[in-house]
């Protein structure tokens, strides 16, 4: 085996390591934990969902208006709810968010994409990966992203909308939210309108944190 091949071998075998090791312990539900490079409860797993559902509730009948003979959107959002009414998380999440990403590809408008694409955000919520890499944030804050940007076109783009939907989005935000969020690295604003929405509200959650009263470094 040459050196070159050797180092790949290990690099493939520390990766698949450490992937067997996140699903075994996802797998014992006994637990309650799932663990990587930190640990999130399902508890903690169903506070996420619950924030992404509202938003994602929010802004479906955008995409029902536009697609009104495609239910699923709707169905990616029944199954987050499964999950936070205390549901294992199962193989409905997986599919039912996949199905919405789907309806989102598919649909006629920015708005009518982005309300079914939180709906997929909902769903797949339960399965929050604890790896701490600043992309896992849109999966906690992109359907609120999406919601103010939803607001803003249907406002004619003003973006004074957006800002006062992203205030309602900070709102919304539970200290157990806001603490897992913590765990993660800030994500940084993008090329897109979401992106940025999104990133602005990171920012603000994380430094309304850092000035609460019980906060330590």
């Amino acid at each position: 085996m040459r050196v070159s091949d050797a180092a790949e071998w290990r690099i493939s075998r520390r990766v698949s390591t450490e992937r067997s090791r996140i699903r075994f312990r996802d797998m014992a539900q006994s637990t309650h934990t799932v663990s990587g490079d930190f640990d999130l409860t399902m508890d903690e797993l169903r506070v996420v969902a619950h924030y992404v559902v509202r938003h994602a509730a929010d802004v479906l009948s955008v995409f029902e208006q536009a697609v009104p003979d495609d239910p699923r959107p709707r169905a990616a959002i029944d199954a987050a709810w499964a999950f936070i009414n205390g549901a294992n998380r199962t193989k409905l999440q997986r599919v039912t968010s996949l199905d919405a990403h789907r309806a989102a590809r598919c649909a006629p408008s920015e708005a009518a994409r982005l309300a079914a694409r939180s709906a997929g955000d909902a769903a797949s919520a339960a399965y929050l990966h604890p790896i701490a890499q600043a992309g896992q944030v849109g999966h906690i804050l992109r359907a609120s992203a999406s919601a103010a940007r939803i607001g803003e076109i249907e406002a004619g783009g003003d973006p004074a909308i957006g800002d006062a939907l992203l205030e309602r989005s900070r709102q919304r935000a539970t200290p157990v939210l806001i603490d897992v969020l913590r765990r993660y690295p800030p994500t940084t604003s993008g090329s897109n309108r979401v992106a940025r929405l999104m990133s602005t509200l990171d920012h603000s959650l994380r430094q309304a944190a850092d000035r609460s009263p019980g906060h330590t470094v």
